[in-house]
């Protein structure tokens, strides 16, 4: 679980190039796209511009370099050529990259077009879930801690918490040790120490937490059908805090680190 000081400044390479995805897809004028042509685009930008590999495609079988989760899809959404992204709609985008052996995972909830405020405020407070997370990480912190805090934000602005998926180390797989609950208590659970990498991304819902899979044996939705949002960095412990490996750009300007 522990990262060399080179295995991490491959991560951080790792990091930025996956940022710069985001960071191109936040030019692009998603309604009217099929999430099919999104995975399409991000993977001609990730193997042809970035000169580095989508991990996610061939992982446990997947065929895409992507998850593509709109409105009431809580994540694992399967790109589709007939699935339209229309003007009003909240979509996450999951996406990972490996370079130089070492794999970063990051997710960004667009709101597209004239989204409602009811879902643009799911948005904003699953972002702000997800920093209050990372604000948790640190030397001799715990991940009760990091869980906690996610689930009192979300908790405290009157929506679930998604208990079926969590986070996860990360590092030459995708998933490796530990396990990062987006609940829990303070104090409790393993002990952080400097060099751990892994993934922070709370699923919130707008309604019960309870989560059903579809038919095709990826996509998950929530049992109510109300909306659901996700936000996710990548990760590393420092000797003094956290460094978030995923940062973008507008985080940065924004003031957000940790």
């Amino acid at each position: 679980m522990i990262k060399t000081a080179d295995e991490l400044a491959l991560m951080r390479v790792s990091g930025r190039l996956l940022a710069s995805v985001f960071e191109m897809l936040d030019e692009q004028q998603l309604a009217g796209m099929s999430t099919m042509a999104v995975n399409d685009l991000v993977e001609r930008f990730i193997t042809a511009d970035l000169a580095a590999r989508p991990a996610s495609k061939g992982q446990y079988g997947y065929g895409y370099v992507l998850n593509c989760s709109i409105n009431h899809v809580v994540c694992h959404g399967v790109p589709d050529a007939d699935e339209i992204i229309r003007d009003g709609d909240i979509i996450n985008l999951d996406i990972t990259l490996e370079k130089d052996g070492f794999i970063a995972d990051s997710s960004k909830t667009y709101l597209v077009g004239a989204v409602a405020p009811a879902a643009r405020r799911l948005v904003q407070v699953t972002r702000e879930a997800m920093w209050k997370g990372i604000g948790r990480v640190r030397p001799g912190a715990r991940l009760g801690d990091i869980g906690h805090a996610i689930e009192r934000h979300a908790k405290k602005s009157g929506y679930s918490v998604v208990r079926d998926y969590c986070g996860h180390g990360i590092g030459r797989e995708m998933h490796e040790e530990p396990s990062v609950l987006h609940f829990g208590k303070p104090g409790t659970g393993m002990v952080l120490r400097e060099g751990m990498t892994f993934t922070i991304e709370p699923m919130i819902n707008q309604g019960t937490r309870k989560v059903e899979t579809l038919d095709d044996g990826w996509t998950v939705v929530t049992a109510d059908r109300k909306l659901s949002a996700q936000c996710e960095h990548t990760v590393a412990v420092t000797a003094d805090g956290v460094e978030v490996l995923t940062l973008r750009g507008d985080e940065r300007a924004a003031g957000l680190r940790r």
